[in-house]
């Protein structure tokens, strides 16, 4: 079985890390079963540097598409255009995306268009407003996959209100989770710690990364 899989932000690589490292152990074990690792944005983003890649064991993408686009109608469509190369030099019986971004939408389009099955993963997200570009993702990318892995029982709801068939649902959890039980030796407590003089139960650590929550 040959998987491509889809990265298009930096947060995607660690919900990925852990299938990859699974495919890898499935392979040493003599598993029929290869993939190729697919960056959308570019080589030189520095969201993307080689120590990410280090640290979660897994290597870097075998193609960068290079896309970078302020514009989200010429990303869609130049995202489609490359991946649709990368697709054609290198086919596939799987794409799997990750989450609700443009890319993931995108490449979706494209690998049902190519006769690839697709697999989402954390499908079934919902904000039931159309307003939010995401949304529309989530519904483009659940409506063509295969195979649709779900992080909880509201996710699971939402697919059934949609009329996705149940057989094509797969509930994982939260993938994350297999991140922090495999680092969980490796995490060392940050050295801005001490420089802050910060101590353990005494701060909140906040993080507003939609514009909506500013």
């Amino acid at each position: 079985m040959r998987i491509t899989i889809v990265a298009g932000a930096r947060p995607n690589f660690m919900k990925i890390a852990p299938l990859i490292r699974t495919i890898e152990t499935a392979k040493e074990e003599g598993k029929n079963i290869s993939y190729r690792l697919i960056y959308t944005g570019k080589q030189d983003d520095l969201s993307i540097d080689t120590t990410l890649f280090y640290d979660l064991h897994i290597k870097a993408p075998d193609n960068y598409l290079g896309v970078e686009c302020k514009d989200p109608i010429d990303l869609i469509a130049h995202i489609m255009i490359g991946f649709n190369k990368e697709l054609i030099n290198y086919p596939a019986h799987v794409v799997l995306v990750v989450d609700d971004l443009s890319a993931t939408m995108s490449c979706s389009i494209v690998a049902k268009k190519q006769g690839c099955k697709v697999a989402h993963l954390v499908a079934g997200t919902r904000s039931f407003d159309l307003d939010m570009p995401k949304e529309l993702n989530r519904l483009i990318t659940d409506g063509l996959s295969n195979y649709l892995f779900t992080a909880g029982a509201t996710a699971n709801r939402n697919l059934d209100y949609t009329g996705t068939e149940r057989e094509n649902v797969y509930h994982v959890g939260n993938i994350l989770i297999d991140n922090i039980r495999y680092n969980r030796n490796r995490i060392k407590q940050p050295v801005w710690f001490d420089l802050l003089n910060l101590k353990e139960k005494e701060f909140i650590l906040l993080t507003l990364n939609r514009r909506e929550l500013i």
